[in-house]
């Protein structure tokens, strides 16, 4: 639809016309009649109200004022424990001095006589619901339509905030229904069917490396991982390993979403590229590479091209932000896994809004919890520690070394703290029998047992890797499958070094770490 718009010299020309006067003098969408039944029914009944409020979540999504004052005073009676029905509504709306603002106790008498039983409620709740619906998608379209016309706007930003809003109206108002034991039992039943004939008993993303992924059976969906240590460790290259072999894996390939809120995208793929091509990491960053190791860079950009690795690197991601991109990676992409890098870095809370730094870190590890179990992905958040660990005779980092909350600890279903016994010393002073090991800790499993595994780190080639011989330590997990069957022959990854590797001596298992 177009308008002709003539101009002071005489002329015209076609333009759109502004979209905000195209609902102008309409009606918002609304079923009142529908409200007056639901109202009514829940005074009918004194099990009713309990049903409504399964579908709806406020006063909020009813039209008329006074519908939405009679709701809130059932919220209010049912949050007591006090029976919903006509004589205590009116006694709750007397005493809040709101019953002749909704027209009296006549009004409320007349909304139980508009309807003879509450067999139909859940249907006209639904109907009450749809419309709120409609009225706030006329709402945030109406706020977009404002926004866009703004110069100052930041279109992706606002891409951003459309699609959580509407994402948010459609969770928040078609949630699951509450499952019974029988179906439960059901899907027990299924998955230990499913865990019998999965021969390689893997039940999450792959990890790569055999011992963790024998103690963890994977990265499980759901959960919160906290990945902690020390500035200049490895948790980004262990990261980063970690979603390399969880693209790769020929159990099950993940595509993985990285945002890196520290490093820029092409810090995180020379990265990648080092520990795929095997080529020191210098080199790389400075550009000096020969004939042979230019062939293997090239090579691996190859590989890493055809990987579902997915990089965002904008700097001041907000949770928000973070949730909303998150999610269409998930929807759109594929992706499986999810790495944060790092976690004190992100903002939880609006511009503008002052708050305690430790309360914002706690908002956001809820936060990240509450996104793996919506999205029903396993979310890596790499996490500082705080300098204390470096006071202690031992260097052995606990869960309260977590810097900044102590709701990290709480919220992540899974704490790992990475030390290295070489960490900050110089060459002299390290024993060569210990140079480049890591200890991976796992300070917390909620799933499955503490422990403490060595690996190797090659910080050279940004790579982690497992030490041989894992089948000759002691059981971090009898009840790991993996560890029930004859170990399985080493099958070295396309990336992982051909580096020098130090046998392990079964008779001194006792002395090792876990």
């Amino acid at each position: 639809m177009t308008v002709n718009i003539k101009k002071e010299f005489g002329n015209t020309r076609n333009r759109k016309p502004d979209l905000t006067t195209l609902v102008y003098g309409k009606v918002p969408p609304q079923a009142v009649e529908m409200e007056e039944a639901v109202l009514g029914a829940c005074m009918l009944e004194k099990d009713t109200f309990a049903q409504v409020m399964e579908i709806i979540k406020s006063e909020e999504c009813f039209y008329v004022d006074a519908h939405q004052k009679i709701y809130a005073a059932m919220r209010t009676l049912f949050d007591k424990g006090t029976p919903v029905d006509l004589l205590t509504i009116t006694a709750e709306l007397r005493k809040t001095d709101e019953l002749e603002l909704i027209g009296g106790a006549y009004f409320l008498t007349r909304l139980t006589m508009s309807v003879l039983t509450s067999a139909h409620v859940e249907a006209h709740a639904r109907y009450v619901m749809e419309k709120f619906m409609q009225r706030e998608m006329i709402r945030i379209s109406g706020a977009v339509i404002s926004d866009a016309y703004e110069d100052s706007t930041d279109v992706f930003d606002l891409l951003d905030r459309t699609e959580t809003e509407y994402y948010n109206l459609s969770t928040g108002n078609l949630k699951k229904n509450y499952k019974g034991s029988e179906q439960l039992a059901a899907e027990a039943m299924n998955r230990q069917e499913y865990l019998r004939s999965n021969p390689s008993h893997l039940t999450g993303v792959p990890t790569g490396y055999s011992v963790i992924d024998a103690l963890t059976c994977g990265w499980q969906k759901t959960d919160l991982i906290i990945l902690a240590a020390r500035p200049s460790v490895g948790k980004t290259a262990f990261a980063i390993n970690l979603a390399l072999n969880a693209t790769t894996s020929q159990i099950k390939k993940n595509g993985v979403g990285i945002f890196s809120l520290e490093m820029s995208s092409s810090q995180i793929t020379n990265r990648a590229l080092s520990t795929l091509s095997k080529v020191d990491y210098e080199d790389i960053t400075r550009g000096k590479l020969n004939d042979h190791q230019l062939s293997s860079f090239n090579a691996a950009a190859a590989q890493f091209a055809k990987l579902n690795i997915k990089v965002d690197d904008q700097a001041a991601l907000n949770i928000f932000e973070l949730r909303a991109r998150a999610r269409r990676m998930v929807d759109k992409d594929g992706v499986g896994m999810i790495i944060i890098d790092y976690l004190q870095i992100m903002s939880g809370m609006d511009n503008g809004k002052n708050g305690n730094r430790e309360q914002e870190i706690s908002k956001i590890s809820r936060d990240l919890k509450a996104l793996a179990k919506e999205l029903e992905v396993p979310i890596i958040a790499l996490s500082q520690m705080s300098r204390g660990v470096e006071g202690r005779a031992n260097k052995k980092p606990n869960l309260a070394d977590l810097r900044e909350s102590g709701a990290i600890e709480q919220d992540a279903d899974v704490v790992i703290f990475l030390s290295r016994p070489d960490y900050q010393k110089k060459e002299h002073e390290v024993d060569p029998m210990i140079k480049d090991n890591v200890d991976v800790n796992f300070a917390k499993h909620r799933n499955g047992k503490i422990e403490e595994i060595a690996m190797k780190f090659n910080k050279d080639i940004q790579t982690f890797f497992d030490l041989d011989g894992y089948d000759h330590y002691k059981n971090p997990n009898p009840g790991a499958a993996i560890f029930n069957r004859p170990a399985p022959p080493k099958q070295e990854s396309s990336f992982q070094p051909q580096i020098f590797r130090p046998n392990v001596n079964p008779d001194s298992i006792d002395d090792l770490p876990f």
